[in-house]
């Protein structure tokens, strides 16, 4: 209790009672300009325009004396010289076990339709810091996800991070949705970025279903609202995630998608007055990322709670090298591959395991599980090879007994990696059907 009251006593402390006002002096693209003072012009504050509708915003840089605001709300009706209300502080909130179940804006406003949010007692930034490397703990034991092609072949440990590349229509969402019901997390925290409004709800009722929201917050910012939203939105969803890691719970935190984020951060820095560079993503978009992607992962040495994250890519054209598939590449601690080819021949999930990797095996495996692997591996690659002469007739049967292995073993491979949304599998029965296959 004493260390409760003190900890209380030193949120009520940090509060300042000052009240900032500005004006607005004009209108730069999507941002608007505003003066006011210099106490209160801090970078990522937030600011409320008074016209003939509120429309908040956060600073996102400036111009001369001038701070620009890149807006939440609609910016119809602004004019000049409007009243501005500015607060000081970098956004907090206060997560709570109550908020399992719920469906919040980038705000942790309530957007269900299920009544007000119960607020935490502890305050947190928004836009946190990620924890230092040396007071990290190493990842965990290996999570069972519910889905065999990723426990056998790009197997997770608690406290990892992985992405998710794919195109558009090939299946990110459901997957997503299969790990939310199956991954053996004690929370699920899911930031739905740009998200098409209409695809919400019938992913929430749907796809998540019942069993999956109970033990889920749900954060969403649709892809019509205002790209300072969008960018907030995944932030929002770590902040969550972090708070139930600090009380000791496995979370597993799910961000569709990444390449929304980058636009929406493209869209302001490209409005502030940044060059683009590469693809017209501007150099803010690449320091960006780190600061999202590097939250998630293991608590603090000692601490028990852990966020294993997944974080999806939307590839631009199926281009699995385009700039920001790239560089989440380079952060995570592996990647998944799914291929329009894949689901196009009816194979779901649509994930390419060869192509797709975690850098924490073979260490998360027991040496008879890797030998399996390997073989399936092996098996899967050399068919991949001579899939174009076997299917033209140019290969002949006995001409080389490891060809006529794959080709034996193939559809049952196949079968094994098929797997029905409403399927879950277990890492043992997984590899269980693994050894049948190969057998």
């Amino acid at each position: 209790m004493p260390s409760l009251l003190a900890k209380l006593a030193a949120d009520i402390n940090a509060l300042d009672d000052r009240t900032f006002g500005g004006r607005v002096t004009g209108l730069s693209g999507a941002l608007i300009e505003v003066s006011g003072p210099v106490d209160a012009l801090g970078l990522g504050a937030r600011a409320a325009v008074h016209g003939a509708q509120i429309a908040r915003g956060e600073i996102v840089g400036f111009r001369g004396d001038r701070a620009l605001l890149a807006p939440y709300d609609s910016i119809e009706g602004i004019r000049p010289g409007a009243r501005v209300s500015l607060e000081g502080a970098a956004p907090m909130v206060r997560p709570s076990q109550a908020w399992l179940g719920r469906v919040i804006n980038c705000f942790a406003q309530p957007v269900d339709g299920e009544g007000t949010l119960p607020q935490g007692l502890h305050a947190r930034l928004v836009r946190a810091a990620p924890p230092s490397a040396h007071d990290r703990a190493r990842v965990g034991a290996r999570l069972d996800v519910g889905v065999r092609a990723l426990n056998i072949f790009a197997a997770i440990c608690q406290g990892q991070r992985m992405g998710v590349f794919a195109g558009s229509g090939v299946g990110k969402s459901v997957l997503m949705s299969m790990m939310a019901r199956g991954a053996a997390a004690d929370v699920i925290v899911i930031g739905l970025v740009g998200e098409r409004g209409r695809e919400v709800k019938e992913f929430i009722e749907d796809t998540l279903g019942e069993e999956g929201r109970r033990r889920s917050v749900v954060v969403v910012a649709t892809s019509d609202e205002s790209a300072a939203r969008r960018r907030l939105a995944p932030h929002m969803a770590c902040a969550v995630a972090e708070h139930f890691r600090d009380e000791g719970l496995n979370v597993l935190l799910l961000v569709d998608s990444v390449t929304r984020l980058a636009m929406a951060q493209r869209e302001i820095g490209l409005s502030v007055g940044e060059p683009p560079t590469t693809k017209g993503y501007t150099p803010s978009v690449f320091a960006e990322l780190p600061k999202l992607l590097e939250r998630a992962g293991p608590g603090r040495e000692g601490e028990t709670g852990s966020i294993t994250a997944l974080f999806t890519v939307l590839v631009d054209g199926d281009d699995h090298n385009e700039p920001i598939a790239d560089a989440v590449r380079g952060i995570l601690d592996g990647h998944i591959v799914m291929e329009r080819s894949i689901a196009e021949r009816g194979r779901y999930p649509a994930i390419n395991v060869l192509k797709s990797i975690s850098r924490l095996m073979p260490m998360c495996h027991t040496r008879q599980e890797n030998d399996l692997v390997a073989r399936a591996r092996a098996n899967l690659s050399l068919y991949a090879e001579m899939e174009e002469l076997i299917r033209i007739g140019a290969y002949k049967p006995g001409a080389d007994a490891a060809v006529d292995e794959a080709v034996r073993v193939r559809p049952a491979l196949e079968a094994m990696l098929s797997q029905a949304r409403d399927e879950l599998t277990s890492i043992d029965a997984s590899f269980d059907m693994l050894d049948r296959a190969l057998a």
